[in-house]
Order: C-alpha cells, then structure tokens, then sequence
C-alpha cells in the first residue's frame, strides 16, 4: 500500500478508536456480551485494559483472559458462527463480523517467555468490572506485563506500556509494594522515569 494512503487508514482508524467507534471496540463489546451472557468468567487485558485505566493508545486486537474450560466453551458454542481460528486447534480467534484478532491468554500459564515464573495470568473469577466489562484488576495489569517485559526481549512494549500508564493515570509509587516482589523493582525505576520525564 501506498504510504500516503496507509497513513490516511492509520489517521481515520485512530479517530475512530478515540470516538468508540473502531472496529476492535465493537469487537470488545461483541465478545463481552457472549460470555458474559453465557456465564463463562473472563478477563479483558492488553491495552484495551490500558485505555479502561487512563492511558489511551489506539490498538487493534482484543486480549482476554479465560480458564482453558472457558475457551473450550467458547470456542464449541462460536466456532464457525461468527469467530475462526487464526491456525487449527489454536487459541486465537478472528472476529469475522468485524475483521479484528482475539488473542487468548489462559489462566493458569506464564506471560512473555512463556517459562515458569512467580507471575502467572490469574483465574479470570478476579476481574473488575467497568463500563459493562470485565477488566484484569490495574495491580494485575501492570504486574503482568512487567513480568512479560522483563522475560521476553521481543515484548519490551509492555514495559513501555507500563510507563505510560503510570504517567497517564498518576499511578503512586506505593503501588508497586502490592505487586510480586519478582517485578517490584523494575515499577520503582519505571516511576522514577515517568517522574523525570518533563510534562507534556
């Protein structure tokens, strides 16, 4: 594509996200909807968790936390009736009415690496709600994607989502006393970033 022309689709798919109007938003609100009227527990993460929390960035793709039991469910009442899987017997979903990627993060497993750690994604059961949606609790969010950052070299977005939020949503340096001491640390020197970093 034409970068003139993929800039004008990145512009009005951004105005579109900031008015509640873009495709994953409806996305989110369609697959809210189904578990929440099917009763399956579940948990919406990434930066759609993010934005819930005060700091706005436009993204494309749903993250939601479900048991593996939740998923199965899911899949054996949506497969084929609006969501298919991204790669057979996988875990991502397509959201075909709306063209948008659901990525399935299963409770019980490992953010970043994917290896043994003292953070894992917890049962959904914990979710917050907001606006009509379940949502990962903010201590989990931020201790979550500071165990992926630190594990995984390719998801250092997630510590820079991190300092973010904390400059976006004022976070208090007294959060990071509730977080797993594994991460502790690295929220220190992120708060101590974002407290340095001049206003904008």
């Amino acid at each position: 594509m034409d970068p003139a022309l993929r800039l004008d689709a990145a512009l009005e798919n951004a105005r579109r996200f900031f008015l509640g109007q873009a495709d994953v938003q409806k996305a989110l609100r369609k697959l809210a909807r189904l578990l929440d009227e099917e009763g399956i527990p579940y948990a919406i993460a990434g930066a759609m968790a993010l934005n819930a929390y005060g700091y706005q960035r436009v993204t494309v793709d749903v993250d939601v936390l479900l048991t593996r039991e939740g998923l199965k469910s899911f899949q054996a009442r949506h497969l084929g009736r609006g969501y298919v899987e991204r790669a057979p017997k996988g875990r991502a979903m397509r959201d075909t009415e709306n063209g948008v990627n659901i990525d399935v993060l299963i409770a019980g497993e490992f953010p970043g690496d994917g290896k043994k750690k003292p953070v894992a994604f917890p049962d959904p059961a914990i979710a917050v709600r907001a606006g009509g949606v379940a949502l990962l609790p903010l201590e989990k969010l931020v201790e979550l994607k500071l165990a992926s950052g630190l594990s995984a070299p390719h998801r250092l977005k997630d510590l820079a989502d991190v300092l973010e939020l904390i400059r976006a949503a004022r976070l208090p340096a007294g959060l990071g006393e509730r977080l797993d001491g594994s991460v502790r640390e690295k929220y220190r020197e992120l708060w101590e970033a974002a407290k340095a970093a001049p206003e904008e």
